[in-house]
């Protein structure tokens, strides 16, 4: 199933100027990315703000968007990570028991800062609690630990661990997808790594950046999947910039500016996030 879905929105939650979950704004936006071609979609993740939401907020999140996608063959992944394995491997129970739920996501712990063998239990708890899918999320730069390469492969073992976002190097996602197996999904986090990914057997990206270049993204891989590759490279050039823009500032500040921007949502984040200053938002502006 992953393997056939290139490009996974890692979505942000709106917000009205109350501080409620927007959901009439989720609805619009992920109607408009399934409009352009977008058929994953990754919910309460870090561009979620999921550290923000609480648990309640988190269910109804991911009860609603499985709700909103059913029939419209799309993917749901329902983040589930935390630092506490009783507490991630409960809320695994519970999310992938929800109709519409098709896959958990799951980080390496941060702060405790485990060993790898500390990891694989981690991991394991969570995977034997769920009933779907677990995608692995190795993103050293916020979590300080780095699920090693050789963690990784051990843990796609698991009959219910299916793949991995990576976001480390695209020799990091080439050893991946030569020493796992053919159904585990070996995805980049990083926008800028999409087509570099793709080449080395990566499943595609998980993405901030599709939010707003979705049908751009698409052509890219379009291109590469029709071996025309000095397209695909003439729209990676283009993109590549934009995307970086989009982490310019704390991620996901950027993209919720631009979105705020476009009319499509409010520009409200909780803290510690916040709103990026009106010289920020115009160097963001200026490179989109």
């Amino acid at each position: 199933m992953f393997k056939n879905v290139p490009i996974i929105t890692a979505l942000v939650t709106p917000f009205t100027t109350e501080d409620e979950v927007d959901y009439p704004a989720l609805d619009a936006l992920i109607e408009r990315m399934l409009g352009e071609g977008v058929t994953g979609f990754l919910v309460a993740g870090t561009t979620g703000e999921s550290p923000n939401l609480t648990h309640a907020e988190k269910i109804a999140l991911f009860t609603h968007v499985g709700e909103l996608l059913k029939g419209k063959n799309a993917v749901q992944v329902a983040n589930v990570g935390t630092n506490s394995t009783a507490a991630s491997a409960a809320l695994a129970k519970e999310a992938s028991a929800i109709a519409g739920v098709d896959a958990l996501l799951a980080v390496a712990p941060y702060y405790n800062k485990p060993s790898q063998a500390g990891m694989i239990a981690h991991f394991t708890k969570i995977a034997d609690a769920s009933s779907v899918p677990v995608i692995l999320y190795n993103i050293p730069g916020r979590v300080v630990v780095t699920i090693d390469n050789d963690t990784i492969v051990e843990l796609a073992k698991h009959p219910r661990i299916k793949g991995v976002k990576q976001c480390t190097t695209i020799d990091d996602i080439a050893y991946l997808v030569k020493n796992t197996p053919d159904d585990f999904a070996v995805y980049t986090g990083e926008d800028g790594q999409m087509l570099d990914a793709i080449r080395v057997g990566g499943a595609g990206v998980i993405s901030v950046a599709s939010h707003v270049l979705a049908p751009e993204m698409l052509e890219c891989l379009t291109a590469e999947s029709a071996e025309d590759i000095a397209s695909a490279d003439e729209l990676m050039d283009d993109l590549t910039p934009k995307m970086n823009a989009l982490f310019r500032f704390p991620s996901p500040e950027p993209i919720k500016m631009l979105l705020a921007h476009r009319g499509e949502i409010n520009e409200d984040m909780r803290l510690p996030m916040i709103k990026l200053t009106a010289d920020e938002a115009a160097q963001v502006l200026e490179r989109i």
